[in-house]
Formats: structure tokens, C-alpha cells, sequence
């Protein structure tokens, strides 16, 4: 009778233990806008194998790429409200929730993909990240989108004045929607998920990213000018719901962490080579490419220097002078 009892218990035991060992493990559910193949896809299905091996199968990533679960501000709604877990999205577009991340959004604010990684590896991205907690949100790490350029359906732009009465599509907020505004064109913030449909039906003319988002997302199909303006650089910020952040243990939070920060070492290196055979694909493709002179390139600058101290003003002195101070060093080394 004892050793039925033992037996049984034994049984018991050996349930619970494995309903725990299930209890456990958790499908956290990661968004982005991109679409398979392109290097921020890559980047988080390399984090998701991070997060499998260092949580030993605990924690398992689940990619949705492509804005299958929606534009980026559906996504951070959702991750506010628990519904996500994990977004990867451009860092300018939390300005909606924490007003200094526009500062990422200001054109010609990077002279080089070096020169940004540090800014935002260093003091000064963390301290920014640190601000989303009070939003329900906890910055990881960032990626890279890269530099962005300019494409269109009507003309070559090889000229500031090119980019007169162009509609273009840009990412929804103030910075963007001023510094098209400034050159003559006409702004139209939209989504990224319905870009390509606006280019294909002509509501729009054109738009501006990086090449390897151009080349990931076919818009050479519905785009025939491609001008290499630079003209912004995008971090990428990864974001966890805080309501998912509380609910791992602190050993699981180390190891997503970790696996954050290793990806966005993955992720960049395969963005910038990327970025060259993008180049090439998009010319073969049949896409006419221009380089803006440098005199154009100064002009544009010139131009777009209103819009910064305009929103200078509106970030804080403090963040822009801090960001600035921190460049000004870097370029001094």
C-alpha cells in the first residue's frame, strides 16, 4: 500500500514538474515592417535563435514581418497594451510617446553609419531608451535601417528644385512632414504596409528610404527614380511591452537583453553589405540612379536648417545640445 503511495506521489510529482516545465515556455510575438530577406527580418530571426539558445527553449521569438500585424503605431499600441511583445521599429517614430526621439528623425544629423553606432550604443541612445519605461515600454538595443534616399515616378532629381511639387510619402511626424514641406514637395504621411499600393495607383509619386528597403520591398516595380541624397539616417529601436518585460525572470531578461544587443551586431554588418548588392539590384532592375553634386547637397542642407532649430526647440535644448557636444568629440578624435 506504502509503495502504491510513493509510486503515486512519485506520478504527481513528476506532472506537476513537467506542467511546470510547459508553464514555462513562452511564444513572445515580435513585429516589424519589413519584409522577409531584408536585414532587420534577418536581424530578428537571428535574435529569435539568441533568445531560443540562451533561454535553453524557455523563451521562443515568433517573427511577423512585413507589417502583417500592422503599421507602427498599431504595433506600439499594442505592445502598451500587452497584446505584443516585441517591436523593431524606426527610433524617430517614438517621439510619439517620448518627444526627444524626433532628434533621430533630424536630416543630415549622421555624417556616417561609425559615427551613429557609437551615439547610439553609448550614454546617449540608453538615456533616451530609459525615458519609454513611464509608456509601458523597455528599449533593448538598437538596429539599423540605414541611410535614406529618395525615389519617384516623374523625373531624375539631380537638383534641390527637382524635388518641387513631388508628392512623397513620408513616415507619419512633424519633422518629416516640415523638412519635405521645405523643399517645395508635398508630404504625405502614411503607413509603411500601403506604400507600395499608393506608388502602384499614382496617389502618391514617391518616397524615401534606404536602398535595401527599396530593393526588399520591389518599389523599383512602381518607381523609376532613385536620387542617393543620404539625407537622414535611421536607427532602429527594439522594444519590449513592459507587461511582458515584468513577467520574465530576471536570468530571462538578461538573456533577451543580450540577444538584443548581439543581433544588432549581426543585423548592421548585414545591412551594410547589403546595402551594395541592394544597389546593384535595383539597377539591374531598370531604376535610373543620380548623385546629387556636393554644391546641391550643401544647398539642401542649407535649406533644411529652419526645420532642425525649429524642432530643436521642440525635442530641448538639453537632448540636442548633449547629442551635438557628443558628435562634435567624436568628429574631433
Amino acid at each position: 500500500m506504502k509503495r502504491l503511495m510513493v509510486k503515486g506521489l512519485v506520478a504527481l510529482v513528476a506532472a506537476a514538474s513537467m506542467s511546470m516545465a510547459f508553464a514555462a515556455d513562452k511564444e513572445l510575438k515580435l513585429a516589424l515592417q519589413n519584409p522577409k530577406g531584408h536585414p532587420l527580418e534577418m536581424g530578428a530571426t537571428k535574435f529569435a535563435e539568441l533568445v531560443d539558445s540562451k533561454t535553453k527553449g524557455a523563451l521562443k521569438v515568433k517573427v511577423f514581418a512585413g507589417g502583417a500585424l500592422g503599421g507602427d503605431a498599431q504595433n506600439v499600441s499594442a505592445l502598451q497594451g500587452g497584446t505584443l511583445d516585441i517591436v523593431v521599429l524606426n527610433s524617430g517614430i517614438l517621439a510619439s510617446q517620448v518627444k526627444e526621439f524626433a532628434v533621430y528623425d533630424f536630416p543630415f544629423m549622421f555624417n556616417n553609419s561609425e559615427e551613429a553606432d557609437k551615439i547610439v550604443d553609448g550614454d546617449f541612445g540608453k538615456a533616451l531608451h530609459a525615458k519609454l519605461e513611464e509608456k509601458g515600454i523597455v528599449g533593448l538595443a538598437y538596429w539599423e535601417l540605414g541611410f535614406r534616399d529618395m525615389t519617384n515616378s516623374k523625373h531624375p532629381i539631380t537638383k534641390v528644385d527637382d524635388i518641387k511639387g513631388l508628392k512623397l510619402r513620408v513616415i507619419p511626424n512633424a519633422i518629416n512632414v516640415d523638412w519635405v514641406s521645405a523643399l517645395g514637395a508635398n508630404p504625405t504621411p502614411m503607413p509603411f504596409p500601403e506604400v507600395y499600393a499608393a506608388l502602384e495607383q499614382k496617389a502618391i509619386d514617391g518616397q524615401e528610404n534606404p536602398v535595401t528597403v527599396i530593393a526588399a520591398n520591389k518599389f523599383y516595380e512602381v518607381q523609376k527614380y532613385l536620387a542617393l541624397t543620404h539625407h537622414q539616417y535611421n536607427p532602429q529601436s527594439v522594444i519590449v511591452s513592459k507587461k511582458t518585460w515584468d513577467g520574465l525572470t530576471p536570468e530571462q531578461q538578461t538573456a533577451v537583453r543580450e540577444a538584443a544587443t548581439e543581433a544588432a551586431t549581426y543585423e548592421r554588418g548585414v545591412a551594410r553589405e547589403k546595402s551594395t548588392a541592394a544597389l546593384e539590384e535595383v539597377k539591374k532592375a531598370g531604376m535610373e540612379i543620380t548623385e546629387l553634386p556636393a554644391e546641391e547637397i550643401a544647398k539642401m542642407r542649407e535649406t533644411l536648417k529652419p526645420v532642425i532649430a525649429k524642432h530643436a526647440e521642440l525635442v530641448g535644448k538639453e537632448t540636442v545640445d548633449k547629442l551635438s557636444s557628443e558628435l562634435d568629440a567624436l568628429r574631433k578624435k
